[in-house]
């Protein structure tokens, strides 16, 4: 049995301690937006939030994470309304065919929470997500909108 906070709700779900959180989320708690894709760690579809640091979940077993630590899905990270980034993401029309772009979201929007004016080496570095349909210009553009967007209505 593990304990976890997700978007904000205690859980309890029971699944051996090695199932990846991926599988636990979708599968057990029923939130399907996290999307399965190579299942290593590697492509980033999974990405999701752990205390705010992008996470690839499919390679992170359930036991990894204890109840104190914050999970947040993209059902979570717009909850209340739409987060920037995605606001941004609609806008720009930046996804294709969108099976990775919820995993893009996450690393995105976890990048702008910790460094609010990445440069463009910045975001090639950080935003290691593959997509295969090639949008990776139309990324950094959403990026780098949602970053003044995001600065703007700080100050």
């Amino acid at each position: 049995m593990a304990r976890l906070n997700i978007n904000g709700k205690l859980l309890d779900v029971d699944v051996e301690e090695d199932t990846p959180l991926l599988w636990v989320i979708r599968d057990h708690v029923g939130l399907t937006g996290t999307k399965y894709g190579c299942g290593v760690g590697q492509c980033g579809a999974c990405t999701l939030h752990v205390d705010g640091v992008a996470t690839r979940s499919c390679a992170l077993p359930v036991s990894a994470v204890t109840v104190d630590q914050k999970i947040v899905t993209i059902e979570g990270l717009g909850a209340d309304k739409q987060h920037p980034v995605q606001q941004v993401w609609a806008e720009l029309d930046v996804a294709q065919c969108g099976y990775c772009q919820v995993g893009m979201i996450m690393a995105v929007s976890s990048l702008l929470a910790q460094n609010a004016k990445p440069s463009e080496d910045d975001i090639r570095s950080e935003i290691s997500n593959i997509c295969r349909c090639g949008t990776y210009p139309g990324v950094l553009a959403g990026v780098q909108l949602a970053a003044q967007r995001m600065a703007a209505n700080k100050g």
